[in-house]
């Protein structure tokens, strides 16, 4: 799902100078991944006004001297520089090559100086550490590929991140997830900007759902944060990673950690941009999954080998964060399963969740305050509302339903 805001004051949205609103700069840096750079080339450079899509006109601006190497060993030459953006109503950073790494400082100027001058910033997957290394993020909600959130929570504290959305629109920043999740945000603008027709007509012309449902916590995994190794706390999350078939508490990881509660909760988001409790829940969820998945056990055996403490606890959270039952999970799984071939954990685009209503993105930006924990898993314990966007084709099984986007 993704996460829209109320919109922002027509004097904050106002474009200044040379600036127009049909205009968007894609700015690109050496070492980006190619996929995520082709999205808004392919959404805003393209004329389909034949097919009822209003036309952008497409400014590809070098972040950087050329030429600019890519995946697979590609070279490209931007025919702007950076000096273009300041024609520009929107500016996309679909991705950055390290996040590590610093963006060039003249790069970081021109984004603050179109966002002062009223464009709108949007930032691709990893492009969201070029808007946050720009400031740009700074007491706002956004969101990122789950993998690098931890890390974007951990270096920009003062950015609200979320792993869980697809992508987040806070009015004149927005950021999208990884990869393909960029085109649900880039739809997402032009369905701002042109209505839902226009987009329902881009997306049959890119041959994607005009609204992808359900966000990213079904992709998510047991990987530890990028950089959580050296961490002393890195010891008490293997261990609740290892023992998620005991029962135990935040309390009880504070204690290992010998930390109070207090700390405990604002060293663990430090790290992992994550409430403790939430992401604990989100653990014993994905095990879950996994036995559905891959054993013949009964759900209330799932449930005790998950600890959970009954399995009237894994059938709320589960379909809290699933949309589905367990049973109708597993169900679906199987269906859809080539015969005599499991299928890994993770290829569940057919199998999304159902019925919910949208987190609030304002109790999900005052949980990443330290101390309020509990507020952040009171946001991920929530359900989400949604409509199927896929009918079942011609002998399918029926599915659960999707989330989609507001």
């Amino acid at each position: 799902m993704s996460q829209d805001s109320t919109a922002a004051p027509e004097s904050a949205r106002k474009l200044s100078g040379r600036r127009r609103r049909e205009v968007v700069a894609v700015l690109l840096f050496s070492g980006g991944p190619i996929f995520e750079s082709s999205i808004p080339l392919s959404v805003f450079g393209i004329d389909r006004q034949d097919a009822g899509v209003p036309r952008y006109r497409l400014l590809v601006c070098g972040g950087e001297d050329g030429p600019l190497r890519t995946t697979g060993g590609l070279e490209l030459t931007a025919p702007y520089g950076l000096e273009a953006i300041s024609r520009a109503g929107t500016v996309v950073v679909p991705a950055w090559r390290s996040i590590t790494s610093p963006p060039p400082p003249e790069a970081l100027d021109a984004l603050r100086r179109a966002h002062e001058e009223g464009a709108r910033i949007v930032g691709l997957c990893t492009g969201a550490f070029v808007l946050a290394a720009a400031g740009l993020l700074d007491g706002r909600p956004a969101t990122t590929h789950w993998m690098y959130a931890p890390t974007l929570a951990k270096r920009y504290p003062s950015v609200h991140v979320d792993p869980r959305e697809l992508f987040v629109d806070d009015g004149d920043v927005l950021t999208s997830a990884g990869t393909a999740a960029g085109i649900d945000l880039c739809l997402h603008i032009v369905r701002t900007d042109h209505g839902a027709e226009a987009a329902g007509a881009l997306a049959r012309r890119l041959v994607v759902p005009p609204r992808r449902s359900g966000g990213q916590e079904r992709y998510l995994d047991r990987s530890l944060p990028e950089e959580i190794g050296s961490d002393p706390l890195a010891e008490v999350v293997a261990w609740a990673l290892e023992h998620l078939h005991e029962q135990f508490d935040v309390e009880t990881l504070a204690a290992r950690a010998y930390m109070s509660r207090r700390t405990f909760d604002r060293r663990f988001r430090s790290l992992t941009g994550s409430a403790p409790l939430q992401w604990l829940i989100t653990q014993r969820v994905l095990q879950a999954q996994r036995l559905l998945e891959t054993s013949d056990y009964s759900v209330d055996e799932v449930a005790g080998r998950c600890g959970f403490r009954s399995p009237v606890a894994l059938r709320g959270h589960f379909r809290r964060q699933l949309g589905s039952s367990p049973a109708a999970y597993r169900s679906a799984y199987r269906a859809r399963r080539p015969q005599g071939e499991p299928m890994p954990h993770g290829v569940m685009e057919s199998i999304v969740p159902a019925q919910a209503s949208p987190h609030s993105r304002r109790a999900a930006a005052a949980a990443s305050t330290p101390g309020q924990a509990a507020a952040s898993a009171s946001v991920a314990e929530h359900g989400k509302t949604g409509s199927d966007m896929y009918a079942a084709g011609p002998g399918r099984p029926s599915l659960p339903g999707q989330r989609s986007a507001p």
